[in-house]
């Protein structure tokens, strides 16, 4: 039943999102693609219902729907895409006056004939050699030859833009899929707005003490604490305290550090917002939340700034989190472990990760070997949600962190094809730990475009792109189990 109720869920989550993308994308039905793209949990989660979890899925039930339903979903968002109107021109015949020319209205544009001289004055030929101005009534687009670094360019052409129409638009700077640069002039919602900072305070700290309570009532789950008796003795939460307090200082140190870059860069940003998730929602396992975020309320000036917002909180949490674990490990005991597939903080197995495997040797030494598990004591089971939330953030897909620092270090286009090849080992990885199959799900809802930055083509420097490739080896060296080689190194 709780298997159902978390497909609802997904499956109610994965409804709004298709029709967020697809609106006024295609004309098929958004009911159609959300049941094309849900059907392989579909077929899954129904084969585990008549078969068991005893009975593994067959490698064939798990492919077929996997490669068909993409191609499908795809075809049917093409298929339904509104065709472009065409316009055709007619001639009046001469001594004709039943004959008219139906002539549609030009679309409105940005800037008039007289702005658009006075736009073209803003690209000095030895700076960018202005060859088009495509003038539609979304962007204003500027495409020529780049005539010296991006960063000056982009610096002198917005002091020109800023003379001339004041912040009337944003300039955006941004490769094409050729690679060529281009400038684009979008309009600027705020111009001539007195900017405000719309915090919700009062909501930002209900949402921390709601998740709090619900954190810590997962914590004292976990010592096998029922609600009975919890609502008979509030002290039994107490416990419970250790696995929370460092569950959400883990998060609140990665959105705090967020939300201070974020200013740091004049970027408005909300409050760190966190999600509660109540424990019903599973008999014997509850995680108390699924994380916190905050939401960017205005556009990112450089790809070193988007590289800096997502590094420093990643770094931050996962320090941390290696600290709190070590800690929480080294309160643990080894035990033997159990026969059962369920995920249980009484007897935890670290080789799932080779990150946690490591730690947890380092921190119990020679009684953990072959065949034993780990009972966490809370606090290292916090660690371990902690590092589970860490590690998501940092894959290398769309509005995670991961995804910025690819984007920043690489470039848009590199980035969205790490992305797809991400999701892809995600799903590759969930034939080996079937758990792993509603995150692989989920990175598929997540978009792979990440939103540019104002000037997106000046680089990173070296020490930053260096940097950014460390995140990415702590991600795959937290998610990858652990290979049969180095357990047998380890004795585990």
């Amino acid at each position: 039943m709780k298997l159902w109720l978390i497909l609802i869920v997904l499956s109610l989550l994965a409804y709004f999102m298709v029709r967020r993308s697809l609106k006024d994308v295609t004309n098929t039905p958004i009911w159609l693609c959300w049941l094309v793209l849900m059907l392989p949990a579909f077929i899954w989660t129904a084969w585990t219902f008549a078969f068991g979890t005893e009975q593994p899925l067959p490698l064939a039930i798990f492919l077929f729907p996997l490669i068909i339903c993409p191609i499908l979903y795809g075809w049917l968002v093409q298929r339904g895409k509104p065709a472009k109107a065409t316009t055709t021109t007619t001639q009046e015949q001469p001594n004709t006056t039943m004959a008219k020319s139906v002539q549609k209205p030009s679309p409105p544009r940005l800037i008039d004939r007289q702005e658009e001289a006075t736009l073209r004055n803003c690209f000095p030929w030895n700076i960018y050699y202005l060859q088009n101005i495509d003038n539609r009534p979304q962007a204003i687009f500027c495409r020529g030859k780049l005539k010296t670094i991006p960063e000056k360019a982009y610096a002198e052409i917005k002091n020109n833009i800023e003379q001339a129409f004041g912040d009337r638009f944003f300039l955006i700077f941004q490769e094409s899929f050729r690679g060529k640069p281009f400038f684009a002039l979008v309009p600027n919602p705020q111009a001539q707005k007195e900017l405000r900072q719309d915090n919700n305070f009062a909501l930002a700290i209900g949402m921390f003490l709601l998740t709090l309570a619900t954190a810590t009532l997962a914590g004292a789950s976990i010592g096998e604490v029922s609600p009975e008796e919890i609502s008979d003795n509030l002290n039994l939460l107490v416990p419970g305290l250790a696995y929370s307090l460092p569950l959400m200082l883990i998060l609140g140190v990665r959105e705090l550090c967020n939300y201070f870059t974020a200013n740091h860069y004049q970027i408005r940003t909300s409050l760190p917002y966190f999600i509660p998730f109540p424990s019903f929602f599973f008999d014997n396992f509850s995680l108390g939340t699924l994380g916190a975020f905050t939401q960017k309320k205005s556009p990112i000036p450089n790809r070193q700034a988007l590289f800096d917002v997502a590094i420093l909180g990643s770094i931050c949490s996962f320090i941390l989190t290696v600290v709190i674990l070590i800690w929480g490990l080294s309160l643990s005991t080894v035990t033997t472990l159990e026969d059962s597939t369920e995920f249980s903080f009484a007897a935890f197995d670290p080789r799932m990760s080779l990150l946690l495997s490591l730690l947890a040797k380092f921190s119990l030494g020679n009684p953990l070997q072959a065949g034993m598990g780990v009972e966490l004591h809370p606090l290292a089971a916090a660690g371990c949600i902690g590092l589970l939330f860490t590690t998501i953030n940092l894959m290398p897909i769309g509005q995670l962190d991961g995804g910025h620092i690819a984007h920043a270090v690489f470039g848009q286009r590199t980035a969205i094809a790490i992305g797809q090849i991400t999701r892809i080992l995600a799903l590759l990885f969930a034939l080996v730990h079937p758990y792993f199959w509603i995150w692989a799900i989920v990175l598929w809802f997540i978009p792979l475009i990440d939103q540019p930055a104002l000037n997106d083509v000046t680089q990173l420097n070296n020490w930053r792109d260096a940097l950014g490739l460390l995140a990415l080896a702590l991600f795959v060296i937290a998610i990858l189990p652990l290979p049969g080689t180095v357990a047998g190194w380890l004795s585990m």
